[in-house]
């Protein structure tokens, strides 16, 4: 007799001859008492817990992550391939990126290289047993390389395509005044440009503001180098050095304040109207009045007019040219900017400190013109002087 439990507590009887209990195993027995469906059931069970088990464990998750970060190791170290390929020629196409890809050599062994050639020509230069490293010494005057950059000035299609009318054109004219120094100046020159291109239309030569306190006179001429201006801009805006006789008597349209940092649609909608029914349009104050984030073609435009079109007259390249010389020369040099522009001393209120016939020159300046003083004009020197409100003297730069 043979006695199976269930997992319910229950009993239930098999009635076997003992005939045939002597020959089966206990085995045999086992598989006979156990139904297949439970068995199977309980092997798929331990199956699902063993699977629960690892998948929240956390060494499997260490493991897998182990094996990922270990296969990637490879493919850096082995393959010379980074995952986020990145080309040192930013104006590169697609098949400069196939020929990068298909370089065996990389970036790394390239500058190893170069390195090494650098000391083995340093160490050419060694003579007497004094080490004369000529490479080191020649090194900051060289022009920098630019890592590898080279200028994007290739215009798109559509770009060129237009810009035969706007070349073409002879019925819209835009006018600046520039104001600031030399550096304020030069980048309302470059917005200049661009918003002329923007509106379509003829640029008159940028009109130097006489400074109020320095009454420098200087015209655009005077500074930088007109025919190169105008030759390296000739195929993006047409740049002329006066109104025509046709637009002479027109009255233009002007505009003393321009939003700041407006884009290309906010120029064309508040002065496209105006300039093509008056024919002249007259734009004051555009510091920083121009957007920064301008679309790729004016983007380029704006690098062209600033490191290409606008180039110093020949007699101030000549000096600056001379003094470079000098200093490569005749070095070392220390540059010092001691800060002694008269305007300065005359906005803040304060003294330059060098004689009493400086002070007394700063004085009757700020005396005549009162509204140049920026702030606190109820304080004196001395009060400014020990509030910090006074920038640095020349002896005290100097010290």
């Amino acid at each position: 007799m043979a006695v199976s439990k269930s997992n319910k507590k229950k009993q239930s009887y098999i009635s076997v001859p003992s005939q045939i209990i002597n020959p089966i195993s206990s085995a045999s027995l086992e598989s006979l008492l156990l139904s297949p469906k439970k068995k199977s059931g309980h092997q798929s069970h331990g199956f699902s817990s063993r699977f629960r088990f690892c998948w929240k464990s956390p060494r499997f998750w260490l493991f897998l992550v182990s094996v990922f970060g270990f296969f990637g190791m490879m493919r850096i170290f082995f393959d010379f391939d980074p995952v986020v390929p990145f080309l040192r020629n930013p104006c590169s196409n697609v098949e400069d990126k196939s020929l990068l890809s298909m370089s065996s050599v990389s970036a790394t062994q390239l500058s190893a290289v170069e390195n090494e050639v650098k000391m083995v020509g340093s160490m050419d230069t060694v003579r007497d047993g004094d080490e004369v490293n000529v490479d080191e010494e020649s090194e900051f005057w060289k022009q920098p390389d630019g890592l590898g950059y080279r200028p994007c000035l290739e215009f798109t299609r559509e770009y060129r395509r237009t810009s035969v009318d706007v070349v073409k054109d002879r019925t819209k004219y835009l006018m600046v005044v520039v104001s600031g120094g030399m550096n304020q100046q030069r980048n309302q020159i470059v917005d200049a440009v661009v918003i002329a291109r923007i509106l379509g239309a003829a640029l008159v030569v940028p009109i130097l503001q006489v400074n109020v306190i320095w009454g420098d006179e200087s015209e655009f001429a005077d500074i930088f180098d007109l025919e190169h201006f105008k030759k390296v801009l000739e195929n993006d805006v047409r740049i002329v050095s006066s109104l025509p006789s046709t637009h002479v008597m027109t009255r233009p349209v002007e505009e003393k304040m321009t939003r700041l940092y407006a884009s290309p649609q906010w120029i064309r909608s508040r002065y496209h109207r105006k300039i093509r029914r008056e024919g002249v349009l007259l734009l004051r104050s555009l510091d920083s009045r121009l957007s920064k984030d301008l679309p790729s073609d004016l983007q380029k435009l704006r690098c062209k007019v600033a490191f290409h079109a606008l180039r110093f007259a020949p007699p101030i390249l000549e000096l600056g040219n001379k003094l470079t010389e000098r200093m490569r020369s005749k070095g070392p040099y220390l540059a010092l900017h001691l800060r002694m522009e008269k305007d300065v001393w005359v906005r803040t209120g304060c003294l330059p400190g060098l004689t009493q016939e400086y002070d007394e020159m700063i004085n009757n300046e700020r005396i005549e013109r009162p509204e140049l003083l920026t702030s606190r004009s109820n304080m004196t020197f001395h009060e400014r002087k020990l509030a910090g409100l006074c920038p640095l003297n020349a002896l005290e730069v100097a010290r």
